[in-house]
């Protein structure tokens, strides 16, 4: 990935590919490179060859869900920003944060909200 800087460089996973549309448009506009995820497995491909600083992660997603792809994750290396359309935001929310996240922003948000998010994230 060449002209990626690491330290800006965030992996946005979702199964609708809408809304892997709406937060890389999002980033990128902020100065952030992205790199995208369909799947829990490819979540984890691409976090192994293109070592993030941030994901943006799903919860809800067929196959392996964003909690597992949390729990697998190595949280010295990355930080872990979940999102959810579920009603039950706190229960979610709990079970995000036992896997591992760091945060946790439920759909649908702002850009602003988003982006606060993720910087937040970067800056440790």
């Amino acid at each position: 990935m060449t002209g990626v800087q690491r330290d800006r460089l965030v992996l946005v996973v979702d199964d609708d590919e809408t809304v892997r549309r709406v937060v890389r448009h999002v980033l990128e506009v902020d100065h952030f490179d992205v790199v995208e995820a369909a799947s829990g497995h490819e979540a984890l491909e691409a976090v192994a060859s293109n070592r993030p600083v941030v994901i943006v992660l799903d919860v809800v997603m067929p196959g392996l869900d964003g909690i597992e792809v949390c729990r697998q994750l190595d949280h010295a290396e990355v930080k872990v920003l979940m999102l959810t359309a579920r009603g039950d935001d706190a229960t979610i929310e709990a079970a995000s944060l036992e896997a591992g996240a760091d945060d946790f922003l439920g759909k649908p948000f702002s850009s602003i909200e988003l982006l606060d998010h993720v910087e937040r994230l970067v800056q440790g």
